[in-house]
């Protein structure tokens, strides 16, 4: 299963996506949804959603498409946000913060039980809900939770440090938000999310579309 979502790691990204607009659906009654309406809402190609969608093993049916139930448990179930996974998250500055209070990591079944930051003026509070906790008591802390998923939020200097504490303490698995690229030994998986990536197309897209409009206006 892991070496099947490497491989297909673009249909990976898109299937949140799909579970939204599935989702949407249902609540307005559907039961049944096709390739062609996710297609559409996604601006996708249908055959392309298809594809996707055949990673999770679920088949859909001639002229009903999927029945939405069985798709959402489908998709749910091969991303594993159908069982609850605890994490911690380090660093609690602004990006740390807002992501403690992301709700959408609850209905994923991702739940943050602690976080940690070496600022004494944060530790002890409770930010969206989630104990603030020494940074120095992260190798106890975190041995003591049993848990094996990190979100790393710190500044970039003291990243690959702190990756080799939790890697340490026994975490596993590391959502790295910084932009070091972190050396980890072979049984640590990491993914990293590159803000400036994001934005960098958005620009892109914004300028394509500022030039295809300037060319279809009146000379």
């Amino acid at each position: 299963m892991a070496k099947q979502k490497i491989s297909a790691a673009p249909s990976v990204r898109r299937l949140p996506s799909y579970l939204h607009t599935i989702r949407q659906l249902q609540k307005e009654g559907g039961e049944y949804i096709s390739g062609t309406l996710i297609a559409r809402e996604l601006n996708l190609e249908p055959i392309q959603v298809r594809k996707d969608l055949t990673i999770t093993g679920i088949i859909g049916k001639p002229k009903k498409g999927y029945p939405v139930e069985a798709l959402i448990k489908a998709i749910e179930r091969f991303l594993g946000w159908d069982t609850v996974q605890d994490a911690v998250l380090v660093g609690v500055g602004n990006m740390g913060a807002a992501l403690l209070g992301y709700e959408e990591f609850r209905r994923h079944g991702l739940r943050l039980i602690a976080a940690f930051d070496k600022d004494y003026k944060k530790i002890g509070l409770r930010v969206h809900g989630v104990p603030v906790l020494s940074a120095d008591t992260m190798d106890i802390q975190i041995r003591s939770f049993g848990v094996k998923t990190a979100i790393l939020t710190v500044p970039s200097s003291s990243a690959q440090e702190t990756a080799d504490l939790l890697i340490k303490a026994g975490i596993d698995a590391i959502w790295n938000f910084t932009n070091v690229k972190l050396k980890v030994p072979e049984h640590v998986v990491v993914q990293k999310e590159d803000l400036s990536s994001g934005y960098a197309m958005l620009c892109v897209k914004k300028q394509a579309k500022d030039m295809e409009e300037n060319d279809t206006r009146p000379k």
